[in-house]
């Protein structure tokens, strides 16, 4: 096999893997209807990957050491953290986060 029908092969299988795991859910969904313990169960993903997200980006990790704090990340959770409780909108946290990382970036 050349190696361009390799590559051509790979693309088209991150095609299909892709398509298969985000559009076939939406189509199956369409036809089913899920049982509401499963629908509450599945209201908590966003907030669950959004903290591991957080978590994982709040502390430096080095080898044989503790982890340490990011303090960048933390003061930049504070402005975040507010605007989640008062708009509990997800674009409207995202840019705050954004932004509030922005600023305090481009002041240190």
């Amino acid at each position: 096999m050349s190696y361009i029908n390799y590559i051509f092969l790979t693309i088209l299988g991150c095609v299909l893997a892709t398509w298969l795991s985000r559009i076939l859910p939406f189509i199956l969904l369409k036809k089913f209807e899920l049982p509401k313990a499963i629908v509450e169960f599945l209201n908590f993903v966003p907030i669950v990957i959004m903290s591991a997200l957080w978590f994982d980006n709040l502390f430096i990790q080095e080898l044989g050491s503790i982890p340490k704090i990011n303090y960048e990340n933390l003061l930049a959770s504070v402005p975040t953290v507010i605007s989640a409780v008062i708009s509990k909108n997800l674009l409207v946290i995202v840019l705050v986060g954004i932004i509030s990382l922005g600023v305090i970036r481009c002041s240190i």
